[in-house]
């Protein structure tokens, strides 16, 4: 912009020249430039008042839209998505299938320190050491009189333990709210819940997260607001697994075993009404994982899920319903089960050298011969054997609702030959869990259809793939309830509820191959009541050894199976169960007419 000269010099003279006041030109060019000047910010006040006016005008716009977005959208609940939101959120509790509770949440506090608010220090510091003797006072000292701001001292403590804190009264130790996860039963179904532990922290919240169990599987589930207050029902029932537990304890320590694990299924369902596993853990206060060493030898290890191990003579009732569906033999088909007999160069033998000689096929499983059940298994051949085998899910992990399940993926054979084909008819070459085994028995006691084990609660039955016919399904139960009856299973009598089952013991592996001689898994596979089964029971034990007599018994007739009576005796009232009264055959009786 090019300004006037407020006396510009050619009007000056002339102005001069005429006898006229130059000043007075002067003023004129002030006055005119002053106005152009409030022209000026005149202008440019209205354009920034035009602007503003615009911002607020699309400010509110945006805004009466989104009221009017949100007035005609359907609610929807509040989602962990904002940083910290999670943290604040409450964990859903865990109930079994009665709504008593498993897992719940408990308000509690943490205990930090900001030591440049401390006033006594080392007066401090010995105090904490009287109340958390696992702290260091040394330690404690050199961080209070450092240069630190700021000091995690204990993560939870309990409303005694911050009583006692507080009334040492130093203004640099603080507390914050903390909601920890409970589990008032103790061990109660350890393996099943799992645990928690702490994820994201902050001096007023701590994210409370699940580390394993059915806490990790269903951890998104548990920490999700839009949940509310609904508690994650299981499948579980908690008099019933005390029960198991108890008696599984007991029968671990008679036997003197290593370890044991117990299935109980229901067999319409699918539903794991309990399922425990020896030695186990307070997940209260859960212990840290094996860093060396066998990893079945840690408490946190779950041998009914993640233990496989070659189950014996478990397996022959597969092998025989197999056969039966194939339309190979019936239950009164002979057998010649006498030897030698060899496959593959190998010899096959029977327990402790018997020879059955001839025997029928339903007493092939009564004696659990196993040349009956190889002979067998070679008509059926290996990929027929494999075929329904995989469809009774024995080649993968089962999918059941805890982290833990994922790692029991069943053992197979690189070759799947003639040999295998009949070790595995009875249960040796392939190592499954114990679950699986009780999924592989449900589909007998149910008819003929394969269901999927589940640890939530279902009211409805599973209408699973069939994989043998009812017919088969029933010559097999009678098969079972015989083992029980007058074979080797008779210490599993329950008087009432007509079990049936069967017997498995196979000799426990070595970790650089080949077999101990004194070391056994001990199984017993049973069902009940074996005329309507309703309920599965797997029960194993690993290692176990019976003494009561001259000699020491491993077998699973001896050590499993009066275990599985003891629980069945124990839970089956608890179930619903009445005891029936079964016929006995009338004998030295002669019928008169009158």
């Amino acid at each position: 912009m090019i300004r006037t000269p407020l006396r510009p010099l050619a009007r000056i003279l002339l102005a001069r020249d005429k006898g006229e006041n130059p000043d007075a030109i002067e003023r004129e060019n002030i006055r005119l430039r002053h106005e152009q000047m409030r022209d000026r910010a005149r202008r440019r006040a209205e354009g920034r008042l035009l602007v503003l006016g615009v911002m607020f005008f699309c400010a509110f716009a945006l805004v009466g839209g989104r009221m009017g977005v949100l007035a005609h959208s359907e609610p929807s609940g509040p989602r962990v998505s904002a940083a910290g939101a999670d943290i604040l959120a409450q964990r859903a509790d865990i109930v079994d299938r009665h709504g008593r509770i498993l897992a719940t949440n408990f308000d509690t506090h943490s205990l930090y320190a900001q030591p440049q608010q401390m006033i006594e220090p080392e007066s401090a510091a010995q105090a904490l050491v009287e109340i958390f003797p696992d702290l260091d006072e040394a330690r404690l000292v050199k961080d209070f009189t450092g240069k630190r701001k700021f000091l995690w001292i204990k993560k939870v403590i309990s409303p005694e333990q911050q009583q006692r804190v507080h009334d040492i009264g130093e203004p640099g130790l603080l507390f914050g709210p903390r909601e920890m996860r409970l589990y008032p039963n103790g061990n109660l179904a350890a393996h099943v819940l799992g645990g928690a532990g702490f994820g994201r922290e902050g001096v007023h919240a701590a994210e409370v997260i699940g580390v394993a169990g059915i806490e990790k599987y269903f951890d998104e589930r548990l920490r999700d607001p839009a949940h509310g207050a609904r508690p994650l029902e299981l499948s579980l029932d908690l008099t019933v697994q005390a029960a198991i537990e108890h008696v599984l304890s007991g029968g671990m320590s008679i036997m003197n075993a290593k370890g044991a694990a117990a299935v109980l299924m229901d067999v319409r369902t699918g539903e794991i009404i309990s399922i425990a596993s020896l030695p186990d853990f307070d997940p209260n206060d859960r212990p840290r994982p094996l860093t060396k060493g066998d990893a079945g030898d840690s408490p946190l290890f779950n041998r009914a899920v993640q233990g496989v191990y070659e189950l014996g003579s478990t397996f022959k009732i597969f092998a025989i319903a197999q056969a039966m569906e194939l339309g190979l033999v019936n239950e009164d088909t002979v057998i010649d089960t006498s030897g030698p007999m060899r496959v593959g160069g190998f010899p096959i033998g029977e327990f402790r050298g018997k020879n059955y000689g001839e025997l029928t096929t339903s007493d092939i499983i009564v004696k659990s011969s196993n040349r009956g059940t190889g002979r067998i298994a070679l008509k059926i051949g290996p990929e027929r054997q494999q075929t329904f085998l995989r469809s009774l899910g024995f080649f993968e992990p089962t999918p059941l609702e805890i982290i833990e399940a994922s790692g029991g993926k069943p053992l197979l054979p690189q070759r799947w030959t003639e040999l295998s084909t009949v070790t595995i008819s009875y249960g040796h070459g392939l190592s499954s869990s114990p679950l699986h085994l009780a999924a592989g028995y449900a589909a007998i006691a149910n008819g003929g259809r394969m269901i999927q084990p589940t640890l939530l609660r279902r009211d409805t039955p599973q209408a699973g793939i069939r994989v043998i016919s009812e017919t088969t399904a029933a010559a097999a139960r009678r098969m079972l309830r015989r083992v029980v009856s007058s074979g080797t299973a008779s210490l599993g009598e329950v008087p009432g509820y007509a079990v049936g089952g069967k017997t498995g013991t196979a000799d426990k592996p070595k970790p650089r191959g080949g077999y101990y001689d004194d070391k056994v898994i001990a199984t017993f596979a049973s069902l009940f009541p074996a005329h309507e089964p309703r309920y599965v029971l797997i029960v194993t034990l690993d290692e176990p050894v019976e003494t009561s007599g001259d000699k020491p018994r491993r077998t699973a007739g001896w050590t499993a199976v009066p275990v599985a009576a003891e629980i069945i005796t124990r839970v089956a009232p608890l179930l619903g169960l009445r005891p029936t009264i079964e016929p006995e055959p009338l004998t030295g009786i002669t019928l008169t007419s009158n």
